[in-house]
């Protein structure tokens, strides 16, 4: 991840760097330093290089204007837990640049705008309505219009056009909960997507730079999701009509695989997040016992489904976790570890306990989702 970005003789000095230790240092888009990943915690690093340098105005071949041999050296203080990063710039050792970054700049940073690609003119015999195809096929509200009929059309099959429409609707709503995570941290957004017998994506055309921006993007679509499912209940509890509560129930399942510790699926993100944040034994002992438990609980609960899924998410994070190191993305400090357990097992929960309530209805299609989660 980017770490640092300041001006250094008119021209951009740029660090990125790991939780391993691992850092480039550019100037003006070369490399000029360079430290390894490292197996020792690290707090303190120096960057020293020499730079061949001409002022800046002078014409490339102005052999009038003399270059200069200047010695730079950037001294960093930097911790991850919680975030501070604290450095000095010296030139010819004067002193001509210092500050501190927070986790608020560092997830706040955009990437760089990349050059825009050239356009190539079309040819003079090239037929009219191809152009127009071509330019349909590249826009994007075309592709989303299509995709969306494609999804009404194969639900539609499959279950009903009613409930085809009423399942689409949960799905944006999903979706809109990872959009609207997006904005919040000022990542531009492409849209909402949806794919048939797949579900939906939410798109952005920018990079997370934190692990909380991965959390709070990847739980506000279960998150929404739920807020839903207790509108429908509601509206069922007070019409009595049987469709919003098979609606309610279906949402709620369909929200609580979302949920399941496997990537690419949103609880997969959260919870590679928060144990990829863990950085002392205490933790790593917390978070084997806590996932052994839920395992235990749902087995309890004849939840068979849940209990293996996440057996096997616990298993491909453990495989993994070693490799935490050389994330580029700022990990979450201890507060936000907690909270986002806690905002995570009461997602789950309320799902959970969603679909527990309707199965106890007695109705047999309002059981449905219970019994796929204790098969």
């Amino acid at each position: 991840m980017e770490l640092l970005h300041i001006d250094c003789l008119g021209r951009p000095l740029r660090l990125r760097g790991s939780l391993a230790g691992w850092q480039q240092l550019t100037w003006d888009g070369h490399v000029v330093s360079e430290h390894p990943a490292s197996t020792t915690p690290v707090t303190h690093f120096t960057h020293a290089f020499s730079l061949q340098f001409k002022p800046p105005g002078a014409a490339p071949d102005d052999s009038e204007q003399p270059t200069q041999l200047l010695q730079v050296r950037l001294e960093l203080d930097l911790q991850w837990q919680e975030f501070a990063l604290g450095f000095q710039l010296f030139v010819n050792e004067k002193l001509i640049s210092e500050g501190k970054r927070t986790t608020q700049e560092i997830e706040s940073q955009v990437p760089s705008p990349s050059a825009p690609s050239a356009k190539s003119g079309g040819g003079a015999h090239t037929v009219g309505f191809v152009a127009i195809g071509l330019k349909l096929l590249q826009s994007a509200k075309f592709i989303k219009i299509a995709l969306a009929g494609a999804t009404l059309a194969a639900y539609s099959w499959l279950l009903s056009f009613h409930f085809a429409v009423a399942l689409i609707v949960c799905l944006v709503v999903h979706e809109y909960g990872h959009l609207r995570a997006m904005r919040y941290f000022g990542l531009r957004t492409k849209g909402i997507y949806l794919i048939p017998f797949f579900g939906g994506m939410a798109l952005s055309d920018d990079k997370i730079n934190t692990r909380w921006q991965d959390v709070v993007i990847a739980i506000m679509g279960p998150s929404f999701g739920l807020i839903l499912s207790l509108v429908l209940w509601l509206v069922y509890s007070m019409t009595d009509h049987m469709f919003f509560a098979a609606l309610a129930n279906f949402n709620a399942l369909l929200n609580l695989i979302n949920l399941i510790p496997i990537l690419p699926l949103d609880g997969g993100h959260i919870l590679k997040s928060i144990c990829f944040s863990i950085d002392d034994r205490l933790g790593v002992i917390i978070v084997g016992i806590a996932t052994s438990l839920g395992i235990y609980t749902c087995f309890s609960l004849h939840l068979s489904f849940l209990a293996f899924v996440m057996l096997i998410g616990g298993i491909e994070i453990a495989l993994e976790w070693r490799s935490r190191q050389f994330s580029q993305l700022l990990p979450l400090n201890r507060y936000g570890q907690v909270f986002s357990t806690i905002w995570y097992l009461l997602t789950l929960g309320f799902l959970v306990g969603i679909i527990w309530h309707f199965a106890n209805s007695g109705d047999p299609l309002l059981a449905s989702p219970l019994r796929i989660l204790q098969s």
